[in-house]
């Protein structure tokens, strides 16, 4: 078929390289192995792909523009428009693994990976495998029983893997509904009703807005620190391709900016109970805090659509105390507090992670005591996830192809 990539003779490697998880960055890394004419089998636990933007709320488009947010080898529709919506970007993935014809298999959870046993400096078959003098090589462990063996594993699971929600004291006390964003979909079920929304993060803010724009009868926004809140584009110019143009930036320069145009296009909230934060935007962002895309939410603080409130500190049955020692009374709580990312069962024991439980090292790096293992998707860049995981596809598939000869 014309335009489709040529199929590579993968018959010669009888170890693949394993890509755990099929979102946007395996599949990307995948495709990027598969034209380098190297095996990759893509291992998914879900029965699809895509399976954390089949989740997402109704309402989300991407935050980067859709030429920003393609994968490696294939661009997304034009019919798409500038900012994709969720269920667009679940029909790229899938036409995106049937362009590439990436081997896909789902329903299958990798539990734990650990160095091959019988690795050596021949590879597990021998010193004239096909699988190269210098890959050691993996063995991963699954549901069912199964033992699979690699020749290099790419830890693709994601940034969002499982939803957290504090232990407040008292939160079991809570009569009303208590979600986490994770499972809201759309206003509708909360239509009429007094709700808190925990987190002021992007997904917090959409889903506020989303409520008082659908319906709820009011809305509370629980703010533990004040945002930075950027327009998502301003006369054209998207928020994204300033956050790739300042990335390299000195941090301290970045902030100062970060400042003055926060002062131009963001208007003070300070009456409405969102101040203008005291840290710095790109300091903010080295410790994981990421700006929110404005998508309603300045016009509805300050039509008093979503009255912001102090953070959360405890439950006491039906009420709510805030840190300002104030209670309120909603009838649903959606907490909108982040995930983990839930990688100590799967490498745990191989000291790759760090305090927090983050890998150690990210895209072509491979940690000094475990070569062959890369890992992909888990930071959250200023310059828009889907243009790095892209970027980072490309490196791995590079490096995997000069560690194993292909």
């Amino acid at each position: 078929m014309p335009g489709v990539p040529a199929a590579p003779d993968l018959s010669t490697q009888p170890r693949p390289v394993y890509v755990i998880g099929a979102g946007p960055g395996g599949l990307a890394v995948a495709a990027a192995l598969r034209g380098r004419g190297i095996r990759a089998v893509v291992v998914e636990r879900s029965g699809s792909v895509g399976t954390s933007w089949r989740r997402h709320y109704d309402r989300l488009h991407l935050h980067t523009t859709r030429r920003l947010s393609a994968l490696p080898g294939l661009a997304m529709p034009r019919r798409f428009g500038r900012w994709v919506a969720r269920e667009n970007v679940v029909r790229y993935l899938e036409k995106y693994a049937e362009f590439h014809e990436l081997e896909i298999a789902t329903g299958i959870e990798v539990t734990r990976i650990e160095p091959a046993t019988d690795s050596h400096p021949g590879g597990a078959d021998g010193p004239d495998s096909p699988d190269g003098p210098t890959t050691p090589g993996w063995t991963l462990h699954a549901t069912g029983g199964r033992v699979m063996a690699a020749r290099a594993v790419v830890v693709a699971t994601g940034f969002n893997h499982t939803p957290f929600v504090p232990d407040w004291p008292g939160r079991d006390t809570f009569p009303g509904p208590l979600a986490h964003a994770a499972e809201y979909r759309n206003p509708a079920p909360y239509a009429g009703r007094d709700v808190l929304v925990v987190g002021v993060g992007n997904t917090g803010a959409e889903i506020a807005v989303d409520l008082a724009e659908g319906g709820a009868a009011r809305v509370r926004l629980a703010v533990r620190t004040a945002p930075h809140i950027l327009r998502r584009s301003t006369a054209g110019w998207p928020a994204q391709r300033t956050g790739i143009l300042v990335r390299r930036l000195p941090v301290r320069l970045v902030d100062r900016l970060g400042a003055l145009v926060g002062k131009v296009s963001v208007p003070d909230l300070s009456a409405y109970g969102l101040p203008r934060p005291t840290t710095g935007l790109y300091s903010r962002v080295k410790q994981g805090a990421i700006p929110i895309q404005d998508v309603g939410l300045i016009d509805a603080v300050r039509t008093g659509r979503v009255e912001p409130v102090a953070a959360v500190a405890s439950f006491d049955g039906a009420e709510v105390v805030l840190a300002d020692g104030s209670r309120i009374t909603p009838d649903a709580v959606i907490a909108a507090t982040g995930y983990r990312r839930a990688l100590e069962g799967l490498v745990g024991g191989l000291d790759v992670l760090d305090e927090r439980g983050r890998p150690r090292t990210h895209g072509a790096k491979t940690p000094p005591d475990a070569p062959g293992l890369y890992f992909t998707g888990f930071t959250n860049p200023i310059s828009g996830n889907l243009r790095e995981l892209a970027l980072d596809a490309e490196k791995i598939a590079k490096g995997i192809a000069r560690t194993v000869g292909a």
